[in-house]
């Protein structure tokens, strides 16, 4: 298997539900202007997000603020033809719809550093292709992580460690779109007492050694996926298979 790619990540402790606008997918990646905005057309990302946008949960993230600053930090993607623009325009909305009512400011300054392909990804390929991040951290900080969709919560993750990793701190994530299920992030000790029980200390220990962390800091989407793998070679070989080029 080629070399994966180590991204950081960091405890969970008490991390809370990511905000979820949309629990109908359909909803968001039907509507006219969602591919092109998925693509970079910032003028569709607008319309897009100003349509789907759910205003209810404004007061839900006023709240898990607790009157403190913030930074919003949306996830820069590079897609099959060009710059995911949603998460921009839609941390620029959120700014906008919460200005007087809670101190938040969207930032660019933190970049995708890889193309890791995760539109529609198997879960192995998510795994297996985690997202890098680079760019400037205001230490001592809270950011708030802004992203288009959810699925196995894993580069929510990877942005977190990388941005508490470099002394910022990560207090909340909200997503336009994502399944329900996809909303819990941190993983439950029942979760990890399961994986833990059917895979063994062996896979625990080459997952630390492959990607840089133990299954603790999985998100509680991927410990079920693993979890029902049918054994620890299995996700040895399915990883693998995930690494290796189209056309070698």
């Amino acid at each position: 298997m080629r070399e994966i790619g180590r991204a950081p990540r960091t405890p969970w402790g008490d991390f809370p539900d990511a905000f979820i606008h949309q629990k109908t997918i359909p909803t968001v990646q039907s509507h006219p202007q969602y591919r092109a905005a998925k693509d970079g057309d910032v003028a569709a990302a607008l319309r897009l997000v100003d349509d789907t946008l759910n205003p209810a949960l404004l007061d839900r993230i006023i709240a898990a603020l607790r009157g403190r600053d913030a930074i919003l930090v949306p996830v820069f993607a590079e897609e099959a033809y060009g710059v995911n623009r949603i998460p921009m325009v839609m941390a620029e909305a959120l700014e906008s719809s919460l200005s007087g009512r809670a101190s938040v400011h969207a930032t660019a300054d933190i970049v995708q550093a890889n193309r890791a392909g995760h539109t529609g990804a198997s879960g192995w390929a998510r795994i297996a292709h985690p997202p890098l991040f680079d760019g400037p951290v205001e230490k001592g900080a809270d950011y708030i992580i802004v992203d288009d969709f959810i699925g196995q919560g894993g580069t929510i993750a990877n942005l977190k460690g990388f941005i508490e990793s470099n002394g910022g701190k990560v207090i909340l994530a909200t997503t336009l779109t994502g399944q329900a299920y996809s909303a819990k992030l941190a993983s439950a000790e029942t979760t990890l007492a399961a994986l833990r029980v059917k895979h063994g200390k062996e896979l625990e220990d080459w997952w630390h050694g492959t990607f840089g962390y133990g299954f603790e800091r999985l998100t509680e989407s991927e410990a079920r996926y693993l979890t029902r793998a049918e054994n620890a070679d299995t996700i040895r070989n399915r990883l693998a298979q995930a690494r290796r080029p189209a056309n070698p």
